[in-house]
């Protein structure tokens, strides 16, 4: 189905053109006229289908319908044949989109900013931690059509009285499950108590069971159910391949081999805590890569910087914690590979989609050691898909495929960390591969062929031998 068919603004059909796509994926079919009806929608897609624009486009579309609702109440105002329309004086957003993350703000409010690009005087903004007060200030004061934010800070803003949620027609809850995982349950209660009782609601999130599916019956209308793919359903444009290392040692000779093949494009490394992606970023500066860490420790100006240098290739390589999962979009991103695996099984979905995506081909790669078994059975079990095992030719593991082990009996309510190696993870729990003592964790953009230490330095902003600081 063609953008042309969805009953889509022209504008909006020029600007997604513009951006080189002309067939709506399945969820923006589904999504897109349920939401430009002005339905409550509940909606699950696999990331990497299209699911921002499926909300960025019906957003727009409310945005240009309110501005020709004003125009012509005007001209009737002109001609004596009704009132004029009174513009509050802090109008407030007329759209609010909710996410977990900083990264997936910026993300939301760049397919706004390239959805909306042929609409006149298009006001977005987003609201996120980690950045300093005064622009967010600014740009609150003065009227807005879309508002992206973070939770915790959007809250800031309303405690301070100057976020205005009066005028929210719409309210979109992106990755609503992570947002709850993260703690937000409070605080979205809040928001949306702000918000007028007449809203539509737009709820995305990977399932709807549990605590989010009763966040939706306590927030949403009447709301109809999309559910596109599960996140079990095979990634249909991803080869997922484990590779079972002996030690370490062995494993960092797996990452080394993966990251020097002639059909590595871009790579995702990711890491299980914030020290092993400065760690590993560090190692494979030293080794001549174009290569930098990202992490929630990082302020955001760096976490920004870092993210269009990937976009713009300046970056070949990434190594990243769970934290930038969900925010990174970037075509050209081959491999992505778990280094350190994560704390959730579902966390394993939402990486690997950092490749496959705009219809190429991408390859997930998994590197676990015998310690990382139980988890390695919960993402297969969670997935319903087998990882095949496969070897590198001059790296094959000298001990034997371990054996699936048994599901342990755990009592109701009960719990345990595996792997625990007495590091906190950002996830919030235990994470695995330590880097080595003695290692100083630094991170940049590094050049082939520099010195240890020495690192790329940004368009507009110095790095200190060594990298930047982190932020902890």
């Amino acid at each position: 189905m063609s953008f042309d068919t969805l009953n889509l603004h022209e504008t909006l059909v020029r600007a997604v053109a513009d951006a080189g796509y002309t067939q709506a994926t399945d969820v923006q079919q589904q999504a897109i006229p349920a939401a430009m009806e002005g339905r409550d929608l509940m909606v699950s897609s696999n990331t990497g289908s299209g699911k921002t624009a499926s909300f960025v486009l019906p957003a727009l579309m409310k945005v240009l319908a309110a501005r020709e609702a004003w125009a012509e109440a005007n001209k009737l105002a002109d001609k004596n044949l009704g009132p004029r329309p009174n513009r509050p004086a802090n109008p407030g957003p007329r759209v609010l989109v909710l996410t977990p993350t900083r990264e997936l703000a910026l993300q939301v409010a760049k397919a706004a900013a390239d959805y909306g690009r042929h609409i006149s005087n298009l006001r977005v903004a987003t609201i996120v931690g980690g950045v300093p007060y005064g622009a967010q200030l600014k740009a609150l004061r003065g009227p807005l059509d879309i508002l992206i934010a973070t939770p915790g800070r959007l809250i800031d803003h309303m405690e301070s009285g100057r976020a205005n949620l009066g005028s929210v027609d719409v309210l979109v809850l992106d990755e609503a499950d992570r947002m709850l995982d993260m703690g937000f349950i409070d605080p979205i209660h809040h928001i949306a108590a702000a918000t007028p009782p007449t809203r539509q609601t737009v709820m995305y999130s990977a399932t709807f069971g549990g605590h989010v599916g009763r966040l939706a019956q306590e927030l949403l209308n009447n709301p109809q159910r999309i559910e596109i793919s599960s996140q079990t359903s095979a990634h249909a444009d991803i080869e997922q391949r484990l590779h079972w290392a002996d030690d370490f040692d062995h494993k960092n000779a797996l990452l080394d081999s993966i990251l020097t093949s002639k059909d590595m494009e871009q790579a995702v490394v990711f890491t299980s805590t914030q020290r092993d992606a400065d760690w590993l970023a560090d190692r494979l500066a030293d080794m001549g890569h174009h290569v930098a860490s990202l992490h929630g420790g990082h302020p955001q100006g760096r976490r920004t910087r870092v993210l269009q240098g990937l976009r713009n290739k300046q970056l070949k390589i990434l190594v990243a914690t769970d934290v930038a999962a969900r925010g990174i979009d970037v075509p050209s991103i081959s491999h992505v590979i778990n280094f350190g695996l994560p704390m959730k099984e579902e966390d394993y979905v939402h990486r690997i989609g950092r490749t496959g995506r705009a219809g190429r081909s991408g390859l997930a790669v998994t590197l676990a050691e015998r310690r990382d078994t139980g988890m390695v059975q919960r993402i297969q079990r969670f997935t319903t898909q087998k990882i095949p095992a496969t070897v590198i030719e001059g790296l094959e593991p000298k001990r034997p495929e371990p054996k699936p082990a048994p599901r342990p009996f755990v009592k109701h309510g009960g719990g345990s960390f595996a792997g625990a190696r007495g590091e906190r993870s950002e996830g919030g729990g235990f994470g695995g591969g330590a880097r080595p003592a003695g290692q100083r964790p630094t991170s940049g953009f590094s050049r082939p062929g520099a010195p240890a230490g020495k690192t790329f330095k940004p368009a507009g902003k110095t790095f200190a031998k060594g990298g930047p600081r982190t932020v902890r």
